[in-house]
């Protein structure tokens, strides 16, 4: 699941070229350790820990970028700035037509809807929906495809299940699943 969600601020590439560079600095680390100590074994053991501290500060940066990738999911969602920002005022059919789509989206299977609330109403991206839902990003891809298409023809035929919520709701239970999606898994 981590190496699917990887922030684009991690190269792989970057990081075998460093480790590349590491390991071809042993020698030229062990000879001017040497110089310093004297010793053979005390300048291994001063190479080694050269090198130990190289890596610890690229496992540093590697937990910084994986920490920050995560920190935006964590903030608590503001359903009022969602719903003002979401929903145009003006319109007064906008509320029905939301609580259309959120009976529409009941129909559809779990993993479509999961899918499609989380990339839809969830804003997050088809790498961090797929570490969500522990599944390839080209899964989470073929899941939105076709949830988007099995809920335009539930839309347009009227064939959903009214549930007799008020329509006025209907954005904070969208909003709500999709925070209940992102911290539940």
């Amino acid at each position: 699941m981590a190496g699917a969600a990887r922030s684009r601020d991690v190269d792989p590439a970057r990081d075998e070229a460093f480790r590349r560079e590491l390991v071809g600095l042993i020698p030229h680390l062990r000879a001017f350790a040497r110089t310093l100590c004297g010793d053979p074994t005390a300048a291994d053991d001063l190479a080694q820990d050269a090198m130990l501290k190289a890596w610890t500060f690229m496992i540093l940066r590697n937990q910084f970028y994986s920490e920050k990738r995560r920190s935006w999911r964590q903030s608590q969602l503001d359903q009022e700035a969602a719903e003002r920002t979401l929903v145009a005022v003006d319109d007064p059919e906008a509320p029905v037509a939301l609580d259309e789509l959120r009976q529409g989206l009941g129909m559809l299977p779990i993993e479509q809807r999961e899918a499609l609330i989380l990339v839809g109403a969830g804003g997050f991206a088809y790498e961090e929906a797929a570490a969500i839902c522990e599944c390839a990003v080209g899964t989470v891809k073929s899941r939105v495809s076709r949830a988007r298409r099995a809920l335009q023809g539930i839309l347009e035929s009227g064939a959903y299940r009214r549930d007799g919520s008020a329509a006025g709701e209907a954005m904070a239970s969208i909003l709500a699943a999709a925070e209940r999606l992102s911290q539940a898994k």
